[in-house]
């Protein structure tokens, strides 16, 4: 078995997550699912809250996170210490979120339509490396915002 990743969402993003954790599982990843676990209405800030808690009590690679457009759920995480939480549209912002922010949840919208295929997006953010050096100051500043105002 692979790392372990956790995964959360709310009910405008149900189907996006059971077919990604049905990806993740066949690529050998361990998932645990922070929920929802149905359509009914839910409130993603409370799926951030959750998910990101369980992914800093530690052994997580990394998590993912779901609303219907991606954006308020990515909101959400980012203001938890320690998250980096990147909303990714391609296999660019893919590739950028790990190589120069490091980041370590990534967020999709349940209703958005993607040119690239969400697994495409997650095996790109997999595979990419961290590039440290430049980017390592710049990582500091935005853990020092959390403490700072």
């Amino acid at each position: 078995m692979k790392e372990k990743v956790i995964i959360g969402c709310d009910h405008g993003a149900f189907e996006l997550k059971e077919k990604i954790k049905k990806f993740l599982a066949g690529s050998g990843y361990s998932v645990s699912d922070a929920g929802v676990y149905n359509e009914e209405r839910a409130d993603y800030p409370d799926i951030a809250e959750k998910a990101c808690g369980e992914f800093l009590s530690g052994g997580y690679a990394f998590g993912i996170l779901c609303c219907g457009t991606g954006i308020g759920i990515s909101i959400a995480a980012n203001k938890i210490n320690g998250i980096r939480c990147a909303l990714l549209h391609d296999l660019y912002t893919a590739e950028m979120s790990k190589a120069h922010n490091n980041a370590n949840f990534i967020a999709f919208g349940g209703r958005v339509s993607y040119a690239d295929p969400v697994e495409s997006m997650i095996m790109k953010f997999i595979k990419t490396e961290y590039e440290g050096g430049r980017h390592e100051g710049r990582l500091q500043k935005i853990s020092s915002l959390e403490h700072h105002l």
